[in-house]
């Protein structure tokens, strides 16, 4: 009895182990464009990309969906069944960072997912003038998006601009770049230039930065006060002379 016990267990181990194998191989998975895993799909702007949606290991037709980010793309009839491409066109700088997810309809968990990496150059151009009190603060701001993030540097007079502290204060993020120059004075006059550069090029902008004569303030407190007095001079003249005023009426 124990010889037979012994015979029977290794027989229905490789049975098993078959079988689960067999599961595993004929698993029902999805592709796109060859990719049976989330990837990134790195792109340029302009030309359109076509992204295409493949059930593998299944028997019967499938029903697919695809996604950008959280909104599912309507899909024409006959581009739902077991294969379905969608195309961007054209691709611009919006569709940067952007999730595209094919999904199985009856079985959401089965997805693979593509970020969309679109590489542009800087877009930065143009001038503009800016006319200051001196003591007061100005602010030039870039406004320009890159992928990859842009280098970026301010010029002044065409000369790499030396910071000076409490005098200037830089704040850059992924589009904006900005200079705020605090309490400017004469010396601050001048072409102040943002520049921005990247593997795939290069862009300008130029502020041409004019400080005036600080105007002499209004002395608002010292006139209401003189008002004030006048006022109650006249009132008090009034009534000093009240009889004369109500003979003559």
């Amino acid at each position: 009895m124990a010889q037979r016990r012994s015979l029977a267990v290794p027989c229905r181990a490789p049975v098993l182990a078959v079988s689960f194998l067999a599961c595993v191989a004929t698993a029902l998975e999805l592709s796109v464009n060859n990719h049976a895993a989330d990837f990134t799909l790195s792109t340029e702007l302009g030309p359109p990309i076509s992204l295409s949606c493949l059930v593998h290991n299944s028997s019967r037709a499938e029903e697919l969906l695809w996604y950008r980010g959280n909104g599912q793309v309507g899909l024409k009839e006959g581009n739902k069944v077991n294969i379905s491409n969608i195309c961007i066109s054209p691709v611009n700088e919006s569709d940067n960072g952007v999730t595209f997810t094919c999904r199985l309809a009856r079985d959401k968990s089965v997805q693979v997912s593509v970020v969309l990496d679109v590489q542009f150059p800087p877009k930065l151009s143009g001038e503009e003038t800016l006319h200051v009190e001196e003591e007061k603060d100005v602010t030039l701001t870039c406004n320009s998006k890159s992928n990859p993030q842009a280098q970026s540097t301010w010029l002044k007079d065409n000369q790499s601009l030396t910071l000076q502290q409490s005098h200037h204060e830089v704040y850059q993020t992924s589009e904006i770049f900005r200079l705020s120059i605090k309490k400017v004075r004469k010396s601050d006059n001048g072409t102040y230039t943002c520049v921005m550069e990247s593997p795939l090029g290069h862009g300008t902008r130029d502020f041409h930065l004019i400080v005036e004569d600080k105007k002499p303030v209004f002395p608002t407190e010292a006139v209401i006060a003189a008002a004030v007095v006048v006022t109650i001079t006249i009132l008090f003249g009034i009534v000093a002379r009240k009889d004369k005023i109500f003979k003559v009426w």
